[in-house]
């Protein structure tokens, strides 16, 4: 087994098992918010702020971690009637657009978000997290959505990834 292979393995599962604690923080932090209403009768503000950056967090995450598995949501209809030679040089344009995309807004533009908040010193409302830890999932998955797309396209070329 290649060393690419034995990264890549290694970071998906990594993602699999971070995505899976917030997810489960995010349960938590959710079945808390509905306990603390509905049986101590009170609300806690932060509880709201923790379960929105989960979620921006579980949401673009999740995409990098699909976009590994190449379980990304797409409409195949016509994409099923090419010939093999067709759907492969189809399959590394899409890698490559996909690149693209990471690189120019999600890099590019989530490093300029980073960059932004962070030097405006913008902190949440009420955990008083600055801003750019937040939004700093951006470029992170960027750049991984990037190193899967480098991974694949040999794949895709030397047929190895089928679709």
């Amino acid at each position: 087994m290649k060393l690419s292979d034995i990264v890549f393995k290694k970071v998906v599962r990594f993602m699999e098992i971070f995505l899976v604690f917030i997810f489960a923080l995010l349960v938590l932090d959710v079945l808390w918010q509905v306990f603390s209403r509905y049986i101590l009768n009170t609300s806690f503000s932060w509880t709201e702020e923790l379960a929105r950056f989960s979620l921006i967090w579980l949401s673009i995450l999740g995409a990098a971690y699909l976009n590994a598995r190449r379980e990304h949501l797409s409409m195949d209809f016509l994409y099923r009637k090419f010939s093999d030679a067709t759907k492969k040089k189809v399959s590394i344009l899409i890698e490559i657009l996909i690149f693209l995309f990471a690189l120019i807004v999600m890099v590019i533009g989530g490093v300029n978000l980073v960059y932004t908040t962070l030097h405006l010193e913008q902190l949440s409302g009420t955990l008083r997290i600055p801003l750019g830890y937040i939004y700093a999932i951006l470029p992170f998955s960027g750049f991984l959505i990037m190193c899967f797309s480098i991974y694949h396209i040999p794949k895709i070329y030397k047929n190895q990834i089928t679709d």
